[in-house]
């Protein structure tokens, strides 16, 4: 494969900001608390999430690790913050978590009416400020919410539709992201993570007022002793039809001809587990490859850190947020090439971009076996990360709602800020 070379575009003066780039535009934008202070002074004080999925459901991924991470991080900052989902089994419709309200009601797809519903009925709470998740099927805010918005969308859907529904459910989730949600999100603020990914909404979904905000990453994730005595390749994510597990088995299946020590772990779980189970018995790979299930989050950072080399063949990704968790624990990344991978790895640098199943293959052979080629991928995945803060990502996204406030106080001239607390140093 050839390294991608990358490019660097000047904006218009009315296109969007790049915000929350990491170290750099940490030291080059107001830090959150000041960020937040400003919003608080502007009359921005409560402020709503409105997604899918809560981050204690049993199938919540890295949408739900990133709203969970914004809305700590905000009301850590002052703000009063409300994240609005479905029900989780078992668990209470409202409670407080780290610091903000997780509001969790409704089934699963009639959270998307009900959440509308409740959002518009909150009363006196009614927020300042809404961020919606647009997660595959849309809450169509723009129909119903006036004033401060903004839409997080990770990624375009696309081919997802028709991997976990039926035909005619698949070409209405289609029909929705394709054709009628687009119209409406014209005008909408929208905050994606990967400039790729920007690029790929622009293309397919013909939306182009959109800010980029890259995900941070955990200080717990860090490098340390264990590496594994044996090579060992890792892959943790959801078991779904998207992450292309199946086919990530016939992957490292082909490696170990090559690399006949290979161990192998896929760490995650989900409804698709069976699946990823008969393609490692068709493989004959349940002797050195190992389904670990969920772990807490000491138990993945032991993952991260012995591996040699974390692989994914994930078909989309806004992100891919376990590849800079693993960069942050010294461990490179061999990923499929797509959107959003391909700002997560620096081809050549933090790990390997691979366009094809055989060029997956022959990367991960590379990598495993040049010690001095995976050595200096090591250091780039960690200086990767080491760009990459929640609190910059909370920051950023901030900015941009801030932005709209703005723009929607200029609507209403009338309107006067609420007075707020001076900052705390």
């Amino acid at each position: 494969m050839t390294e991608v070379e990358t490019r660097v575009e000047a904006d218009a003066p009315s296109a969007p900001l790049m915000l929350g780039l990491g170290a750099h535009a940490d030291t080059a934008s107001p830090t959150l608390e000041t960020t937040a202070h400003a919003a608080l002074s502007a009359g921005l004080r409560r402020v709503e999430l409105l997604a899918w999925r809560d981050i204690d459901d049993p199938e919540a991924g890295g949408s739900e690790l990133h709203a969970h991470q914004v809305a700590t991080k905000w009301a850590a900052a002052g703000l009063d913050v409300t994240v609005r989902t479905s029900a989780v089994a078992g668990a209470p419709v409202t409670a407080w978590r780290d610091g903000y309200r997780a509001v969790r009601r409704s089934g699963r797809y009639a959270v998307f009416p009900m959440g509308a519903l409740e959002s518009m009925a909150s009363g006196r709470r009614r927020p300042d400020g809404l961020v919606e998740i647009w997660n595959g099927m849309p809450f169509l805010s723009p129909l119903w919410r006036r004033g401060t918005r903004v839409v997080f969308l990770h990624h375009v859907h696309a081919e997802m539709w028709r991997m976990v529904l039926s035909p005619a459910l698949a070409r209405a989730g289609q029909l929705v992201e394709r054709r009628l949600a687009p119209p409406l999100y014209r005008r909408t603020r929208l905050v994606t993570l990967s400039d790729s990914s920007r690029r790929e909404i622009a293309e397919v979904l013909g939306l182009t007022r959109v800010d980029v905000v890259p995900p941070g990453v955990d200080p717990r994730f860090t490098p340390g002793p264990g590496r594994a005595p044996v090579p060992t390749v890792l892959s943790v994510g959801r078991l779904v039809p998207v992450k292309r597990f199946p086919l990530l088995v016939e992957v490292l299946s082909a490696v170990r001809r090559q690399v006949p020590e290979l161990r192998a772990v896929i760490v995650g779980e989900g409804y698709a587990r069976l699946e990823v189970v008969r393609a490692m018995e068709r493989a004959g790979a349940t002797e050195w490859m190992e389904l670990a299930g969920r772990c807490d989050a000491d138990e993945l950072v032991g993952h991260y850190r012995r591996a040699w080399v974390l692989a994914s063949a994930s078909q989309r990704e806004g992100w891919g947020m376990t590849v800079t968790e693993a960069g942050a624990c010294g461990t490179p990344a061999v990923v499929s090439d797509i959107a959003g991978h391909q700002d997560s790895v620096e081809h050549g640098t933090s790990g390997m971009l691979a366009a094809t199943p055989d060029e997956l293959a022959g990367a991960l052979v590379a990598v495993l076996t040049d010690r001095v080629l995976r050595q200096r991928l090591q250091r780039g995945a960690q200086a990767r990360a080491a760009e990459l803060s929640w609190a910059a990502t909370a920051e950023g996204t901030l900015r941009a709602l801030l932005a709209e406030h703005a723009l929607a106080g200029r609507r209403a001239p009338g309107s006067r800020p609420r007075p707020a607390p001076a900052p705390t140093t």
